[in-house]
């Protein structure tokens, strides 16, 4: 087979890949697109006349086609999308150069043409495409699908008309899968995507060899024949080895390696940097490195990057190697010193290391899209693209879809999909695997019918793209203003019309995407929660404060961290972390970037060996000289993925490109790879005049960093994150606690946890208020003091929208001399603010949110208010329309006073349990208590809470039986109770939300235990729970044995 032709339908997401395969093999590639034609123009989305398409094939039949077809497809997506990507003859004339031309499968134009008798019209369209593509580049293509009946009969007419116009023939097959036993799997998917299990392929549409071909076009050689002709035509060298940098401005007579000294030159200065020999050298030599290898550019632009982003108030850190390079820091990009942390330049750039350097910008998450914009203002609109990903079918998801496609009940499915284990980082689970080291899944499959054949057909769709997305951080720049000379591209399809790339990162070796480097612009919440504190500090202190140029050595910052009070500190968190950090004591920042490293998912069996060396400086020793010079800083330990490429060039003889080799084959985890690498460092190590006992001691060491090992530079990074969090918190905690609050007040459980940290530090955390509160937290300053009082922001109600909060605010800000008739500053009374408020959303919904979260606590009981809330409304209305009609009154400035009179009648004051009720319900958080306040006793006894049931982790499971922790007594208030019947008997079990003072989890009543206890579950009780931990669903959650109504 000399040449094979890719065309999915209105994408070209797998051209890049498919090219690079056909290449390795030896084979033509020939790069197309089975295009969409729309029944009208592209821009016509009329329902039901415009929903009819066309199909049509374009092949690129060189460098040219190959372009445009990128920007056929992008402009499909981007201005023809009407349930496909749409093209017209128009758009296909302004981009014909280049292309070839295939009337079409039985979905085209031309057949549905012959289809309707309209023989005229198809010949008229041939022309058409004649005039386009010119007549030495259009085929008339013909399948031969005989399950397609009445396509069948149509081939006569086909060829009777390509001989009238004087076209030849071409042969195509219509290939959805590989083998003809994948046809089953092929329909599956098709279920899946559509959500239609009646939508299926009857025929053969597997991927079929040259004989087979033979047969098919056995009546039609020539169909067959000229398929070689169309592969003749085709001459296309997709550019894929140089990297084209956006075209960064600079001055006429200047250069790139000229700017970047200046800014060099220029960061000395600013950051009042000793210019020393080793400095001086350092910079130098990368200077030489970024030159040589022609990176200047890329440097300039990540440094405006760094630099917009400040201008614009967006906080920013770079992780990863790029910490290391001194060039870097002194240029604004990285904000760790190089020379003070040890860090190596060489693991980010060296001479011998090919590839472009891997910058990874991290920014407040709130600001991302921000930064893009600026991007795009600097560039141009159109040559910036955030990066697709492509999301696969993992191992639950496939066992749940296929269940769902097949017609098979919901719980069929999950069932088999909750006893798939979670896979770790860089180690999915696999189906397979699952089998091996899960005894319940495996016993399932095996004595279940439904599941065996469900997980039967998972294994063969598992991996398969599923969607595509955004990447979480990729970015490109076009050095053209046309990003699609590069790749196509689409709006992302989650909406907001981002603009992604239809080709992913791994088209350029995960450094870019085919060959525009990758710039990383990842969304961090602590950045954000930086920003937010900073923010406040400036507001309320007057302080503004330079969180790179802080105080490295408070020891406010490391005592706080030596109680373990960690929650809200970048990394730290954590049961297990905080237990070794008031273990550890740490005392400097590089105590800090080593914890980061070291524990999950880093080597943690050294933590324990690191603690007593930093306790006990006589415990440091080194296992050859050699290692002390690199480290040193870390007690003699190998700590970092640096000090194996250290111990392999300064032990083992190593130059940098072998170590980077080593490198990446420690990262991939390739068994081969390891193996041969393991077999040279240990020769190089007895060579260099170590023993082979050494160098087997040393191999073992660095066992743990093939799960997975941070660079000095990134841990230094993140290390550097985490004492800023915590000088934040330290110092300035209840502005940094109302920031974090705000940031995450989208997530109820992580909001909890500031919330609970607060009121364990003394704050009082009080609901929103009318007459206190702004959009978000915020701290509550009186009399000129900051106090320890946050308050809810209105923001922060369920059901309450942003606008009304808004306005609000704004009525609440104007001064009393505003208001000629009355009013302005503070609400005096429901009344009137009920008269200033004239938002068309205070409604029915929003007013109650208000009273019932205890905004309006200052106007009355929550309870009176809400039972009278059609007396507010109707009040409310009569005011709005009484304001109308004086609008248009000849006394207008006469004033006037109110305008209707509010009754309320009588009803009972709200209960604390309502209350608590409504604040859990409308804020996600009891403010004004807690259900468990009136049982202290009965949580003393007990003496567990949830946080301690969630840190426990459960033994593995033996003989197929559930995990389970020790027993223990759980005092806890039921948040929510959702009864199910089992599957396999009928019987009733619950699974409850439970919450107490420390956190929410997941309770799990099974059958027996329910027929005993299930009269006693009721949402909104207490109760004490006799229960255990458990691991279910990857998650940990507690098995109810009993329970006692509290």
């Amino acid at each position: 087979m000399p040449a094979l032709a890719l065309t999915d339908h209105g994408n070209m997401y797998g051209a890049v890949e498919f090219y690079k395969e056909c290449k390795a093999a030896g084979i033509k590639p020939i790069i197309g697109v089975e295009a969409y034609i729309a029944e009208r123009r592209m821009q016509d989305k009329e329902p039901n006349l415009d929903s009819r398409r066309y199909h049509l094939t374009l092949l690129a039949r060189n460098n040219t086609g190959y372009k445009n077809l990128m920007k056929l497809v992008s402009k499909s997506h981007l201005e023809g999308f009407y349930y496909k990507p749409r093209m017209d003859l128009d758009l296909i004339k302004e981009h014909s150069e280049g292309l070839i031309c295939l009337s079409g499968c039985p979905g085209s134009r031309f057949i549905q043409h012959l289809k309707s008798g309209n023989k005229d019209e198809a010949i008229a369209l041939l022309r058409t495409y004649i005039e386009i593509f010119g007549k030495d580049y259009v085929f008339v293509e013909i399948m031969v699908h005989e399950e397609v009946d009445w396509y069948m009969p149509l081939i006569p007419t086909i060829l009777e008309i390509a001989k009238e116009v004087d076209l030849p023939i071409v042969g195509t097959w219509d290939s959805h899968y590989l083998e003809l036993g994948d046809k089953e799997a092929h329909n599956t998917l098709l279920a899946i995507n559509t959500n239609n299990q009646n939508f299926k392929f009857g025929g053969n549409y597997s991927f079929i060899d040259e004989g087979e071909a033979k047969k098919v076009f056995k009546d039609i050689p020539k169909a067959l024949e000229n398929t070689l002709k169309v592969a003749d035509l085709v001459d296309l060298e997709i550019e894929l080895e140089p990297w084209h940098f956006p075209t960064y401005p600079v001055p006429i007579g200047s250069s790139y390696d000229s700017e970047l000294q200046k800014a060099v030159e220029l960061g000395f200065e600013k950051k009042e940097y000793l210019k020393t020999e080793e400095t001086l050298e350092r910079v130098r030599f990368e200077l030489e490195v970024i030159k040589n290898k022609g990176f200047s550019s890329y440097f300039l632009v990540v440094a405006d990057l760094v630099r917009a982003a400040r201008e614009m108030g967006i906080y920013t850190n770079t992780r990863g190697s790029a910490a290391g390079s001194l060039v870097s820091y002194l240029t604004g990009i990285t904000t760790v010193d190089p020379i003070k942390y040890k860090l190596p330049f060489e693991r980010f750039l060296n001479p011998l290391r090919p590839g472009i350097p891997d910058i990874d910008l991290d920014i407040a998450d709130d600001r991302r899209d921000d930064l893009i914009t600026y991007t795009k203002q600097k560039y141009g609109d159109r040559a910036v693209a955030q990066i697709c990903t492509f999301g696969t079918m993992a191992a639950r998801g496939s066992v749940r879809d296929v269940a769902r496609a097949l017609g098979y009940p919901y719980s069929v499915g999950d069932t088999a999909a909750k006893l798939i284990p979670m896979g770790s980082q860089g180690f999915p689970m696999t189906i397979e695997h699952a089998l091996e080291i899960e005894p319940d899944f495996k016993s399932l499959y095996e004595n279940d019918r439904a599941t065996k054949e469900v997980v039967d057909m998972a294994r063969k769709i598992e991996g398969n793209v599923r969607h595509i997305s955004i990447h979480a951080a990729g970015v490109i720049i076009s050095p053209t203003p046309d990003i699609t000379d590069f790749t196509p591209i689409q709006y992302d399809p989650k909406g907001e019309n981002k603009i992604i790339t239809q080709y992913d990162m791994f088209t350029g070796g995960r450094d870019g995407v085919v060959n525009l480097p990758k710039f990383d612009m990842l969304g961090i919440r602590n950045l954000q929660f930086i920003s937010g504190a900073i923010e406040r500090i400036e507001k309320i202190r007057g302080i503004k404060i330079d969180i790179d140029d802080i105080p490295l050595d408070d020891s406010k910052v490391f005592e706080m961290l030596s109680r373990g009070e960690t929650v809200g500190v970048f990394q730290m968190a954590g049961d297990g972390l905080t237990q070794y950090l008031k273990d550890l004591k740490p005392s400097r920042v590089e105590d800090l970037m080593a914890m980061v490293a070291l524990y999950r998912p880093g080597p943690m069996e050294v933590i324990p060996e690191y603690i007593k060396r930093k306790n006990n400086p006589k415990l440091v020793t080194y296992l050859d000289t050699r290692m002390e010079g690199y480290l040193k800083e870390s007690y003699g330990l190998i700590v970092y993925q640096d000090d194996l490429l250290f111990s392999a060039i300064e032990l083992a003889g190593y130059d940098w490109l072998e170590a980077d080799k080593f490198r990446k084959a420690v990262g991939k985890k390739i068994p081969k790879e390891m193996a041969a690498q393991k077999e040279k460092l240990m020769k190089g190590i007895i060579d260099n005049g170590q023993t082979e006992k050494f160098a087997k001691m040393l191999w073992k060491l660095f066992e743990p960093f093939q799960a997975y090992g941070f660079n000095k530079a990134h841990a230094a990074s993140y290390g550097m994150v985490a004492y800023q969090t915590a000088y934040l918190k330290a110092n300035y905690t209840p502005e940094y606690l109302s920031a974090c609050m705000t940031a995450e007040s989208g997530d109820i459980e992580s909001c909890s946890e500031y919330i609970n940290e607060a009121i364990r530090m003394g704050f009082d955390v009080l609901p929103p208020d009318v007459n206190e509160s702004f959009s978000d937290f915020t701290v509550v300053v009186e009399d000129g003091e900051i106090s320890k009082k946050i308050r809810f922001g209105l923001n922060n109600i369920k059901n309450f929208g942003i606008d009304i909060g808004k306005a609000i605010i704004a009525e609440r800000k104007h001064p009393p001399s505003a208001h000629p008739g009355g009013g302005g500053g503070k609400y005096k009374s429901i009344e009137e603010f009920l008269e200033r408020i004239t938002h068309k959303n205070l409604n029915k919904k929003s007013l109650e949110a208000l009273i019932m979260c205890g905004a309006m606590d200052s106007f009355g009981d929550r309870n009176v208010l809400a039972y009278n809330i059609e007396n507010l409304l109707a009040f409310h209305k009569n005011i709005l329309a009484s304001n109308q009609n004086q609008s248009t009154s000849l006394f207008d400035s006469l004033g006037s006073g109110p305008q209707s009179i509010l009754v309320l009648n009588d009803a009972p004051e709200a209960t604390l349990l309502q209350k608590l009720a409504w604040e859990k319900e409308l804020l996600g958080f009891y403010v004004s208590g807690h259900p468990l306040d009136m049982h202290d006793e009965q949580l003393k006894r007990s003496g567990t809470t949830i946080k301690q049931l969630l840190s426990q982790t459960p033994e593995a499971p033996k003989n197929g039986e559930r995990p389970k922790g020790k027993k223990s007594i759980l005092v806890a208030h039921i948040d929510t109770v959702k009864v199910i019947l089992t599957k396999s008997s009928s019987k009733k079990m619950a699974f409850l939300s439970v919450q107490d003072k420390t956190g929410t989890m997941e309770a799990v009543v099974f059958p027996e235990t329910f027929s005993q206890i299930g009269s006693l579950i009721k949402a909104g009780t207490v109760a004490a729970f006799e229960c255990s931990a458990t691991a279910r669903d990857g998650k940990i959650s507690i098995l109810v044995e009993n329970i006692k109504v509290l």
